[in-house]
């Protein structure tokens, strides 16, 4: 099966300081691969490379077969990756009907899909609200349906889960997954909420310094990979 998302030997650095090291990573058709490491070795920097934010120093990035190394940020948008930063970066003065309509423009629409506001219902019943008088919860969800207006292939999420309770955390994983299984949509997150990624995701990879050093179908995430690696 061939990947929808590829990285080959990724590097990138800022100035004189590298900060990715050789990276190669394959997410395919319905499956969820999580990117995990403690603060500051380069985990958001990965994905704002893979969305084209960032200019990769050397290697590549295929989207759907092709070469998209080069490619700016709204091709890759229009292409079919879905992106939700960290901290969620909604607009707090639009409404959330607005907000969703942003995610619109990367796909040359103008009417929100009826679908988007039955995977989170709570959206329906806030939709004349703004963005900024939501919960934290409720702004993630948000976040992940602006992705989703565009039907993305391909799903990239940056800490879904940060300051969120545990309830809607654990909802949110479970629309992830059933999205995966019910449209074979790719999914790349960088998360370090261990639980959420033995729960949800199907393999890992753990980065140090910029490289990964760790990495395997979710199952071998054990205690002792975690205290190495993760515990801070």
């Amino acid at each position: 099966m061939s990947a929808l998302l590829e990285v080959r030997d990724l590097e990138f650095s800022y100035g004189e300081v590298q900060v990715l090291r050789g990276l190669d990573l394959n997410v395919e058709a319905g499956t969820i691969v999580c990117v995990m490491g403690r603060n500051g070795v380069g985990k958001t920097t990965l994905l704002r490379n893979v969305m084209g934010l960032e200019t990769l120093s050397k290697g590549s990035i295929s989207l759907v077969g092709k070469d998209f190394t080069r490619r700016p940020a709204n091709e890759r948008a229009v292409a079919g990756i879905g992106y939700v930063p960290q901290g969620r970066q909604i607009f707090p003065r639009l409404t959330v009907e607005e907000n969703l309509k942003v995610g619109l423009e990367a796909a040359d629409k103008t009417i929100v899909p009826d679908e988007v506001y039955t995977i989170f219902p709570i959206l329906w019943e806030m939709r004349r609200r703004r963005g900024g008088d939501l919960s934290g919860g409720q702004q993630q969800q948000l976040a992940i349906s602006r992705a989703l207006v565009t039907n993305p292939s391909i799903l990239v999420l940056d800490e879904p889960t940060e300051g969120i309770q545990p309830n809607v955390i654990t909802e949110i994983g479970k629309v992830i997954r059933r999205l995966v299984e019910e449209r074979n949509l790719a999914v790349l997150l960088v998360e370090q909420y261990v639980d959420f990624v033995r729960e949800f995701a199907d393999s890992f990879h753990v980065m140090n310094r910029g490289s990964f050093v760790a990495a395997g179908p979710t199952a071998e995430l054990d205690d002792s990979l975690v205290r190495r690696h993760l515990s801070v």
